[in-house]
């Protein structure tokens, strides 16, 4: 039978031996002084140094650790799908293995999940610590991810989040997507989600492993996880409506411009060919254009109607 227990920990981590010990020790004090039953997912990413021997050897001393071992790097977002995989808590947390999210936000994140009602909370690194050519690109990502999916949050991307265990358990976390899990949760229909201030430390061991390239991947995934979110039942609804209004323009164009000739023809005015005419293939152009949009969407709902999971949907509550 499955332990029942207050929170669970998801800790990714890469090439972080040296931070494991105090931060397994933190958590162990937090949860004693709370009267908190808890487990450690430790999930190791493919890491390079001796991060697994040392989880290995703090399982020893905690017995609440719990260890996830990947034969190669996979990423942060594999890290969390497999950590949400194994949590047994009532309450989730993720948390980043580097030490510069504090276990001491664990309680009062864990009261505003279970008596404010809130699914999901993140935290947000008010004061950061982190240099100015990282903070300056977070706060314009932070900023278009809020107007964007509409969630009023300052920090998509703060490590120290905390959700009620289903939400973990009605999510699928994958390529980069680890950013917008709040944009995730609300897809899937779980729209509390709160916000704490949370301390933010300054690195202590080894270096970020996170370069410039993730803002790109982050404006990438979260195109395609607004369009998922919006279109990814009935994509024929953007793809065909486009392709539509394309074919439309380039059509009616074409033949404006083919009436325009056989008129002025008719009255024996000078007149250019047809053929002379940019306008002539740009409106061509938005025909094949218009054309291969529609197709594309037609092939989606194909697709998504032979697809598996096209009858799935979150059912929170019955009532028979």
């Amino acid at each position: 039978m499955e332990q029942k227990l207050d929170i669970s920990v998801v800790v990714p981590l890469f090439n972080e031996a040296e931070s494991l010990p105090e931060l397994v020790a933190w958590i162990d004090r937090v949860a004693a002084e709370n009267k908190l039953s808890y487990e450690v997912i430790m999930v190791d990413d493919g890491s390079s140094d001796d991060s697994w021997e040392v989880v290995e050897r703090l399982k020893t001393s905690y017995p609440a650790i719990r260890g996830i071992s990947f034969g190669r790097n996979y990423g942060k977002s594999a890290a969390l799908y497999c950590g949400f995989e194994a949590a047994r808590g009532e309450v989730v947390f993720t948390m980043d293995a580097d030490l510069q999210d504090s276990p001491d936000e664990i309680p009062a994140m864990r009261r505003m999940i279970l008596e404010e009602g809130y699914d999901l909370v993140s935290g947000w690194k008010k004061k950061r610590y982190d240099p100015i050519g990282k903070r300056w690109p977070s706060k314009f990502f932070n900023w278009t991810a809020r107007v964007a999916s509409g969630i009023k949050l300052h920090d998509f991307n703060c490590g120290l989040k905390a959700y009620r265990k289903k939400v973990i358990k009605s999510i699928e976390v994958y390529g980069e997507m680890h950013r917008f899990i709040p944009i995730l949760a609300k897809k899937a229909g779980y729209r509390r989600i709160g916000e704490k201030v949370v301390e933010h430390r300054a690195r202590k061991y080894g270096y970020s492993k996170f370069g410039l390239e993730r803002m790109v991947k982050g404006y990438l995934d979260l195109i395609s996880i607004l369009f998922m979110s919006h279109f990814g039942r009935s994509p024929m609804y953007l793809f065909g409506s486009l392709g539509t209004l394309m074919f439309l323009l380039g059509g009616g164009t074409t033949i404006w411009i083919i009436a325009a000739k056989l008129w002025k023809q008719a009255h024996d005015l000078p007149l250019r060919a047809v053929t002379d005419q940019p306008l002539f293939y740009l409106a061509i152009l938005a025909v094949i254009l218009g054309v291969q949009l529609f197709l594309a969407g037609f092939l989606g709902e194909m697709i998504n109607r032979n697809s598996a999971d096209r009858n799935k949907y979150l059912i929170d509550k019955t009532l028979d």
